[in-house]
């Protein structure tokens, strides 16, 4: 894939997640919205990779993860974030903690997904930091 592939599904997943927030669809509104943050980090690493670079195994592995923590690392993003606004790292406390599982999930609250809804796509949001590296 390449790096706009990711760009445009991070934009339809968090366009998707908001629909279905709306729709009160709950659980699938946080599974797409964390889905969006995932393709950002994706996005950021595609741009900071080489274009003839051939990365190594252990690299490979960690990039082809759900995992958004390592992913953050990956895109050697972890020192921009400690050093952004505190809404940013607020956001993004928040937002750490989706898990691709989430997808076997039911039961969330209106109230919960809003709140994950405004940490990834909201004005202070981690989509919104993120664009500014992919």
């Amino acid at each position: 894939m390449f790096r706009r592939d990711f760009q445009r599904l991070s934009v339809i997943r968090a366009r998707e997640a908001r629909t279905l927030l709306r729709a009160g669809l709950y659980d699938g509104a946080y599974y797409l919205a964390g889905l969006a943050v995932e393709n950002a980090l994706k996005a950021c690493i595609a741009r900071a990779t080489q274009r003839y670079e051939f990365p190594d195994r252990d690299r490979a592995n960690r990039v082809y993860s759900h995992r958004l923590e390592g992913l953050l690392t990956e895109a050697g993003l972890r020192q921009e974030l400690r050093s952004t606004q505190p809404a940013v790292r607020e956001a993004w406390a928040q937002v750490m903690v989706w898990q691709i599982d989430v997808r076997y999930v039911t039961g969330r609250s209106a109230t919960e997904v809003n709140e994950f809804l405004r940490a990834v796509v909201g004005r202070d949001g981690v989509l919104r930091w993120l664009r500014q590296f992919w």
